[in-house]
């Protein structure tokens, strides 16, 4: 490709090459020291990435005729809303990383030695731990989604200048998010996103999809609606040409550079060799392959120009929130929803009532839907605030990556679909949690996930929309609350009281509209629960939540006009779990049901069990056991034995079992 129309003022091209050999050096030495990483992908991006950071150009009307790359940032304020963001969709390239970071002086020779140590915070893949991470990458295909949600907040909430670059590598091309992202990116005209394509040609374990053809990448790509760039992946004139136009041209579109490049490139006996996919250079290869790059000035570092000063100050999640009064009701203008007693209400209206109420009060917060706005309820916030609400349309993986992005940019993102559609982005969500190393800090305070139309009391839509299996998914996410409201009241309550924990929220609604069994002033904190019926003559205690809380409630008074008095533990905080009210309830009734619209496995009934473990109580466990199928939600109740009868009936038989042993 000609280099022509590249305005090559400020460039200079032997310094790229001390630079991209000075990067190789840390790679290979890094990697070797650590017994372990991915070199070879490392080196076919180094060219690529050292121009995007250190190769001057002047057509970019927010860079003067200073020294430094496309890339803009203030290496002293990794926080600063208006730096460029660069994430690694490619995440085993750490050594990469690391080592650009080390050229522009933020990481000492020494300390990328301790790469994939423990307690180093240069770890095997990128989290940020280390400081100059936007996100925890090493899944792939994810990186690209990741940068959709930042590119969406610069250009629709913060309205900023930044741009957000995404190093992608060919295998994780094969998966169907980074597809998903391609097209949400194009339908928002997202031209402050850009691509960075390395097509290395082999994989893990042999040859990509589509190996070296590049235009069947370009064609692919194009088609999405995206304003592509072919080039050399190692010319310096062509990448530069590459990121001149990528940054300059005006198109309402995002951009994707496809550079063809050799895995390895600059060490002769592994260049575009299979086989060396996430292997090392010995300490005698290592020797043989610094010959190869020559001389090296490792004194050389390369300065990366901050981007211009803004009025907006950073947004930070956190900022302004008073954790001791979340949920509580401070103000005539911040009052729930008059929720009348008798009149039944779905918790999932309750969401989107919650949603419009505390934005006023949490400002950053946005909302993205997966097009069910309509049932999740999400909509009556669209409908409140539309340049608030994001509809990602059905591709919940891009979604989850996407709030991932506004979380790591000082959001607040819901996120909402059917429970049961979570399921699919599980990796999304688990990856998430390692983007949220430190959650007292603002950024990356955790994404609050709402999942409607759970359990088998959804009715004839069948097993295909049932969510579950979503409690024991969130459950599993270190740090995470799982919240699961029984009525309009708690739900509103709940929604608020996620926007302060820090960490991943789930919280779980019915479809189903319900009684309501609160107060509008009843506090509802994380890690509580409510007992709504005891006595000194409890013969058991009954533990739900949701729909079957309310059957819990139907059974209490069927059991108390045959004489039979039970407890009713309303576990609205599946996670972190009321202990200790649990414990004095074990203690003082010696019998527990629990009963859950949820598969046994995961469920409240095993929460419960863990909760009350050494305390030699049995726990029955009343959940969906059998194969589910459509139905009224009633017959489905009685057919997974999770109704009010069932309730009895497990209460009875449990009776009769310790009269038959006593006797």
């Amino acid at each position: 490709m000609s280099a022509r129309g590249i305005n090559l003022r400020g460039v200079n091209i032997r310094n790229l090459e001390e630079f991209s050999r000075l990067i190789r050096y840390y790679i290979l030495i890094s990697s070797t020291e650590a017994g372990s990483g991915h070199p070879t992908s490392s080196l076919s991006a180094t060219d690529l990435m050292c121009a995007l950071l250190f190769g001057h150009s002047s057509s970019d009307e927010r860079v003067s005729s200073a020294a430094g790359g496309f890339f803009r940032y203030d290496l002293d304020n990794p926080d600063y809303p208006n730096n460029d963001r660069l994430i690694f969709s490619k995440g085993h390239a750490s050594p990469l990383f690391y080592s650009l970071w080390a050229a522009a002086g933020k990481v000492s020779p020494e300390e990328l030695l301790t790469f994939r140590k423990f307690g180093s915070p240069l770890e095997g893949h990128p989290t940020p731990a280390f400081p100059f991470t936007e996100a925890a990458t090493g899944s792939l295909g994810q990186g690209l989604s990741i940068g959709v949600g930042m590119a969406l907040n610069a250009k629709y909430v913060d309205k900023l200048p930044y741009r957000t670059y995404v190093l992608l590598g060919d295998s994780e091309m094969a998966e169907g998010s980074v597809w998903e992202a391609m097209q949400i990116a194009a339908h928002y005209g997202l031209d402050n996103l850009i691509g960075i394509l390395d097509v290395n040609r082999l994989g893990q374990r042999g040859e990509t999809m589509y190996g070296h053809d590049v235009a069947a990448y370009e064609k692919r790509i194009s088609s999405f609606g995206w304003k592509t760039y072919v080039i050399d992946g190692h010319s310096f004139l062509e990448i530069l040409d590459a990121y001149e136009k990528a940054v300059g041209e005006e198109s309402n579109a995002p951009r994707m550079i496809i550079a063809k490049t050799i895995k390895g490139k600059g060490v002769s006996f592994i260049e575009n060799q299979d086989g060396w996919h996430g292997k090392v250079l010995s300490k005698e290869e290592l020797q043989k392959a610094l010959g190869e790059l020559g001389a090296i000035d490792k004194g050389v570092r390369g300065e990366i120009k901050k981007p211009p000063p803004e009025i907006l100050p950073p947004i930070r999640a956190n900022e302004g929130i008073d954790f001791e009064t979340v949920g509580t009701v401070s103000s005539a203008a911040d009052k729930l929803f008059d929720y009348a007693k008798g009149k039944p209400v779905a918790t999932r209206k309750a969401y989107g009532n919650a949603l419009v109420r505390i934005f006023p009060k949490y400002p950053n917060m946005v909302v993205l839907d997966a097009e069910v706005s309509n049932s999740t309820f999400s909509e009556t916030f669209k409908k409140a605030y539309p340049d608030r609400f994001f509809e990602m349309y059905i591709a919940e993986q891009n979604m989850v990556g996407a709030a991932l992005g506004f979380s790591r940019r000082g959001k607040i993102p819901f996120v909402s679909t059917f429970a049961a559609f979570f399921t699919r982005a599980f990796d999304q969500i688990r990856m998430s949690q390692y983007s949220n190393a430190n959650p007292s800090t603002a950024l990356g305070a955790g994404i609050k996930f709402c999942g409607s139309h759970a359990g088998v009391s959804i009715g004839e839509d069948g097993a295909s929309q049932m969510g579950l299996e979503d409690l024991a998914m969130f459950r599993t996410i270190l740090g995470s609350a799982v919240l699961y409201p029984s009525d309009a009241v708690s739900a509103e309550k709940l929604v608020e009281g996620a926007v302060a924990y820090k960490g991943i929220v789930y919280i779980r609604t019915t479809r189903k509209d319900t009684p309501i069994l609160y107060e509008l002033t009843e506090a509802f904190p994380i890690g509580g629960s409510k007992v709504l019926h005891q006595s000194p003559n409890d013969a058991a205690t009954v533990v739900a939540a949701g729909i079957t809380l309310h059957e819990a409630l139907a059974a209490y008074e069927e059991l108390k006009k045959e004489g039979i008095m039970v407890r009713v533990i309303d576990l609205y905080s599946v996670k972190p779990i009321d202990v200790e009210t649990l414990q004095k309830a074990a203690r003082e009734t010696r019998t527990i049901i629990t009963v859950e619209d949820h598969f046994a496995e995961g469920g409240i009934g095993e929460a419960v069990t863990s909760a009350l473990a050494g305390s030699r109580i049995v726990v029955h466990s009343l959940a969906v056991r059998k194969m589910p199928k459509s139905g009224k939600p009633e017959e489905l109740l009685d057919y997974e034995e999770i109704s009010r009868e069932a309730i009895v009936q497990r209460l009875k038989n449990i009776r009769k079992d310790e009269f038959v042993r006593v006797g």
